[in-house]
This record gives structure tokens, sequence and C-alpha cells, in this order.
């Protein structure tokens, strides 16, 4: 008797797992929606708070956890709006409910913006909501269409030059020389710019279908990598002359793990394999959503020794 009343508890348990499968599958989708632009967004408020160090501007954590909302913002703005490329690249969202998502963008960038106004930089709130807009979806009136995805580097260009000024322009607000925001600027916007090419070379396969023309898909693996490798070495050479020189923060540890960080990602994560081994994976989120985290608490704990 035991063994009927267990195996009809299963059998009622397996038909409600049936019937409710797609709305368990929409839960669990939409999750995934709502948590996948936490870490980078926590990595990019720890971004704005290393820019301040950089600029030796004492750090505001109210402008950094703003800074981190409305990139959360953008970020799931732009999941949830969807795109093509997203049917192969992001199959894991498939299903959510982009409502809850753009009803959580909507909140987080409010809350933010708002932080950011009572400090005087509304502007820069939503510049990275409009060029994100314009980006994934674009607009059109009448005869005119301007929609800044599909041209070649186009998507990395705009990456990095929206939150290279962004972090620069929340961190400089109150900088008074141009020069050490202007280097701050081109430091993470070259890093943003390598970072979203190096997150290419895994969607390679969804981007070709979609036509966009990514370095990847156009330049190739080799000539994309050489290119990136390029960017990187220039970058770190005009921002260690510029500390030597005195003219940002004398934070050697900063410049020297993210150019070995930026080395290990651009030559191990450079590859466009159809399956990426696990590992892989978690240890390029960790070197490229991960380095800002690395980094300030690395810094922590060397300055805790030499105190």
């Amino acid at each position: 008797m035991s063994s009927n009343v267990f195996f009809g508890s299963f059998e009622r348990f397996l038909r409600y797992r049936r019937k409710n499968a797609p709305e368990l599958g929409k839960k669990s989708a939409t999750l995934e929606l709502l948590k996948s632009s936490v870490l980078v967004a926590f990595s990019g408020a720890l971004r704005i708070h290393i820019a301040f160090l950089l600029l030796q501007i004492h750090s505001s954590i109210f402008t950094c956890i703003a800074g981190g909302l409305v990139i959360y913002s953008v970020y799931t703005l732009d999941r949830a709006l969807g795109s093509e490329e997203d049917i192969v690249n992001r199959k894991e969202l498939s299903g959510s409910r982009k409502e809850i998502g753009l009803a959580a963008s909507m909140l987080t960038f409010v809350i933010g913006s708002y932080v950011l106004t009572k400090e005087g930089m509304l502007a820069l709130a939503f510049l990275p909501l409009v060029t994100g807009f314009l980006y994934s979806k674009g607009i059109k009136i009448g005869k005119f269409a301007l929609k800044l995805k599909g041209g070649l580097g186009v998507k990395n260009f705009v990456v990095g030059l929206t939150w290279g000024a962004f972090i620069s322009g929340l961190a400089g607000s109150t900088c008074r020389s141009m020069l050490p925001i202007v280097l701050v600027f081109t430091f993470f916007g070259v890093k943003l710019f390598i970072n979203s090419a190096i997150y290419d070379f895994k969607d390679v396969k969804g981007d070709t279908l979609a036509g966009l023309k990514t370095l990847p898909v156009s330049l190739g693996e080799q000539n994309t990598r050489n290119f990136l490798l390029g960017l990187h070495l220039l970058s770190h050479l005009i921002l260690g002359i510029a500390l030597i020189n005195g003219v940002i923060a004398f934070e050697p540890l900063i410049i020297l793990y993210s150019f070995i960080c930026g080395l290990i990602c651009i030559q191990n994560y450079t590859k466009t394999d159809d399956v990426e081994i696990t590992s892989h994976e978690l240890e390029r989120t960790i070197l490229v959503d991960g380095e800002s985290t690395s980094i300030v608490g690395l810094r922590t704990i060397v300055n805790a020794f030499l105190a």
C-alpha cells in the first residue's frame, strides 16, 4: 500500500511538472534576465571607484552605486528588448517575461538618475540609456532611420565611447584639469572596447546569422586578436607614461594588473570555438567582468600590509 501511495504521489508530481513546465521555464528565464546584468553593473560601479582613484579624487560611494544602477538598467533594457542574434547567443533568456525586465530596468534607472541629478550629473545618466536604445532598436522618423548596430566594429566603438565617457565623466566631474579625465576616458574606453570584442568571439555564430559585422566576423580571428593586442599595449603605454610623470595618481598595481589581465584575456579568449569549456567561461567572466573587483581587492590587501 505504501508503495502505491509513493508511486501515486510521484505520478501526480510528474503531471504537475508537465502541466506547469512552461510557467516554470518562464520564471527561470525571467530570473536569468534579471540577474544577467548584476555582475557587469557591480563591475561598472567599481570601475567608477577606480577612476576616482586614478584622478586622485575622493571616491563617492553614492556616485558609484548610482552609476552601477544605470549600467544595470541599460544592459537589462538591451536584453529585455531582445534582438535577432540573441535567439542564438542568449538562449537562456528565451521565454522570459520581458515586461518584468523592462520594469526592473526603468526602476533602477530612476533611482540611479535621481542620485546623479542631486549631484548635477543627470545628462550623464541619460547618455548610456539613449545610446543603448539607439544601438538596440534605433529610431525611425519617416525616411530617416538611425541604428548604431551592424557596422564593422560599431558596437565595440559605441560600448567603449559610451562607457568610457560615463565612467570618466562621473569620477571627473569635480576635476580641474582636463588631461587626467581624457587619460582615464582613454583607459576605460579602450578596455571596454576590447572586452566587448572578446565577448564577440563566443557570439560569432549568432552574429553571423543576424548579419552583424563584428570584428571577429569581418576581420577573422587572428587579425582581430592582433588589433586588440595593439590597442591594449598602446593604451597601457600611455597610462604608464602618465603615471610616471604624475599626470594621474601613482597606482602602479592598477595599471600592472590591468595590463597582465588584458594580455591573458586577449591570448586565451579570442577563439571562435562552437563549444566553450565551462571552466574557460568562468575564467573569462572573472578576468573580464571581475577584473575591477580583483583590482580593488588586491589594492586593499596591499595597502593594509604597507600601512
